[in-house]
């Protein structure tokens, strides 16, 4: 078993971060544009990091699939960011925010980590503020904030329903300012499809042009991934239909170790499936949660009769209806964490009590309207009712909204050490692509703080220390044997793959596939289910490389051979984390095993087994990855039973 060395520097939590900076290898300026940075993908994490790898002199290349920067997956975030600013005065610190992320996370995180995310958030908001990100503003002109899961402060600072697309307009800003500077060198509809290494270092990528269909190399010192996560296998999910794992996962395949696979978020705001032709899902932001409540009838014959279309909701009496987060979670009602109130929505709807097809829940406005307005609720989360309404064709200002729990984000991902640095010296994972931050669980509005943090404020520090020792290194060769074995490898997979000429559609496989994973590897697992889904998947690859039809050339534009490369690896992620569901014999965060609860249903930890990060490390095709265990201590915290009562 290999050593996993975390490198988090010594000293008080609270001082790490400063001392490894005061004592960290820098890069002087003259050096800095001697060496070479990729970074893979383009959202907040991998934006930002470019833009300050650029803004500080070295010669980065950024790498995104879609047309634009700007169209990567951060643009999708609604509801908002998390800092501890305390603009409220309402008791928020950096101590408080850290504590509910491990809190939020059930445990499972890397305390150093979560501290330093936490201490660097502020710093988030002024760099954003600068850009010219037009947060909301309470009366005072200050910032405004609102509450979200998990926390019994307000700390998140949103834009409307469309922070995301705010902050990354912001990150594009600085990334364009860098590509006119000539300091980034952009290449967009570039798909990443192998890494490479030399003397076991990371010294360039392989990638697909997905317009010609060329296959490239691109050289450098350094190679950070920042391609997001693998919530797609599930084929349903709220993620944008491009989103996929396979950056990550053929990292994982040269040595990177891949840490917590089955650690899932269930995000519980999504508008409910409504057909089998559906290919994605679509999010009803966390901040609904402010202000709507949700519930479902009390009585089992009156949800069967909203069921058959004889009642609506709004024939529902207040007397009649269950607020059953308000009812099992007093202290935190409707913003409890994530995983929390999506396990709630789907014990209501397992015994029967749930609307619409049966998987859904009501989540009602009439009080904040009565209490605040039509006007300031329509402020508040006017672009996301319009939203709802486009796809639903109901007015959720009349009619309550249904909403039932859906994939959302990864916790799990590749594993990395305190400098975001893999078990691959110089190749680097940052924001949703690694595991880092959120254990168990994410809380809301983290992704956008961690994705952030790592590229502006975390890796521009930590690179240097590894890109100190390279400035005698000079310029990497594409030419170099290592690449041309790599351009052999990802060919030889490609005309593999248009050569199986078989029946089955690629949507209709990752269809089958994700429904699959979604019902045995989903909100939910068991023993039984896990071993049956290990067979499973086995089978389906195997039929996969048999029966799956490509239509087109390799070498030319051809999105179907794009998508059968990336279900190849969801599959295999999938037996990842089955694997890695089955060997965890406990209940944490979005990890749900049916043995391991409390009698009120709620997770159950083992905390003397299970306290560490599972680091999974690839031994070949067909073999048996091996188990890596990074033990967590947690020195400054209390660990404890999750309570959100």
């Amino acid at each position: 078993m290999a050593t996993l060395n975390s490198k988090i520097p010594d000293g008080p939590l609270a001082e790490k971060w400063t001392n490894y900076k005061a004592i960290q290898k820098l890069v002087n300026p003259a050096n800095k544009r001697k060496l070479d940075i990729i970074v893979v993908g383009t959202g907040l994490a991998g934006a930002s990091a470019a833009a300050s790898l650029g803004e500080l002199g070295f010669n980065v290349k950024a790498f995104c699939y879609q047309d634009s920067p700007r169209r990567a997956h951060s643009i999708a975030a609604q509801g908002g960011i998390n800092a501890a600013k305390n603009y409220q005065n309402d008791g928020d610190s950096v101590y408080r925010l850290f504590y509910d992320t491990i809190k939020g996370g059930d445990y499972r995180s890397r305390e150093a980590n979560v501290y330093r995310l936490a201490e660097v958030s502020n710093n988030i908001i002024d760099q954003c503020v600068a850009q010219g990100v037009p947060f909301a503003r309470e009366y005072g002109g200050l910032l405004d904030n609102r509450s979200f899961g998990g926390a019994q402060v307000s700390r998140t600072f949103y834009a409307r329903g469309q922070t995301g697309q705010q902050l990354l307009l912001g990150a594009y800003g600085a990334l364009s300012r860098q590509i006119h500077k000539g300091t980034v060198k952009i290449f967009t509809r570039n798909e990443m499809l192998d890494v490479v290494l030399v003397d076991g270092k990371a010294r360039g990528i392989i990638t697909r042009n997905l317009i010609s269909g060329e296959i490239e190399r691109h050289a450098a010192h350094a190679v950070v991934i920042a391609s997001g996560g693998y919530g797609n296998a599930f084929f349903l999910s709220t993620n944008a239909m491009g989103s996929n794992g396979s950056a990550a996962w053929q990292i994982y395949k040269k040595g990177s170790f891949f840490a917590n696979p089955a650690f899932v978020q269930i995000h519980p705001t999504c508008i409910p499936v409504h057909g089998s032709f559906q290919s994605k899902l679509t999010l009803m932001s966390e901040s609904l949660r402010n202000d709507g409540r949700i519930w479902v009838p009390k009585k089992q014959e009156d949800a069967e009769a909203i069921r058959a279309g004889k009642l609506k909701p709004t024939d529902i009496p207040e007397e009649a209806r269950d607020y059953y987060l308000e009812r099992r979670y007093p202290a935190f009602g409707n913003l409890v964490p994530r995983d929390v109130a999506s396990r709630a929505a789907k014990e209501r709807c397992d015994a029967g009590f749930g609307v619409g097809t049966g998987l859904a829940v009501y989540l009602d406005f009439t009080d904040a309207i009565q209490r605040l307005g039509k006007e300031v609720v329509e402020a508040r989360y006017g672009n996301l009712f319009q939203m709802y309404e486009k796809i639903v064709d109901e007015n959720p200002y009349e009619t309550p909204m249904m909403i039932y729990p859906a994939i959302h984000y990864t916790m799990g991902g590749t594993w990395v050490d305190y400098e975001l640095m893999t078990s691959v010296p110089g190749l680097y994972s940052i924001g949703e692509s690694n595991f880092s931050d959120h254990g168990a669980n994410r809380l809301g509005a983290s992704a956008l703080m961690q994705g952030l943090a790592d590229g502006y404020f975390v890796l521009p520090y930590t690179i240097q220390n590894y890109l100190a020792d390279e400035i005698r290194t000079p310029k990497i060769s594409t030419d170099l044997p290592e690449f041309t074995e790599a351009v052999k490898n990802v060919q030889d997979r490609l005309y593999r793959l248009m050569n199986i000429k078989g029946k089955q559609s690629v949507d209709s496989f990752h269809k089958k596939f994700g429904l699959l994973l979604w019902d045995l590897v989903g909100m939910s697992r068991n023993k039984e289910g896990l071993q049956k889904a290990l067979k499973n998947f086995k089978l389906l690859k195997e039929e996969f490389w048999k029966d799956i039809r490509i239509p087109g050339e390799p070498e030319e534009m051809n999105p179907e051979l794009e998508k059968a490369s990336r279900v190849a690896d969801f599959i295999e992620i999938g037996e990842l984390m089955a694997r890695d569901a089955l060997n965890r014999e406990e209940s944490c965060g979005g990890h749900f095993r049916e043995e391991f609860q409390t009698e009120e249903g709620e997770a159950l930890r083992n905390d003397k087994d299970f306290m560490y990060v599972a680091a999974w490390e690839y031994k070949g095709p067909d073999k048996d990855p091996v188990l890596h265990k990074e033990l967590l201590k947690y020195e400054n915290i209390e660990v404890k039973q999750r309570n959100y009562k």
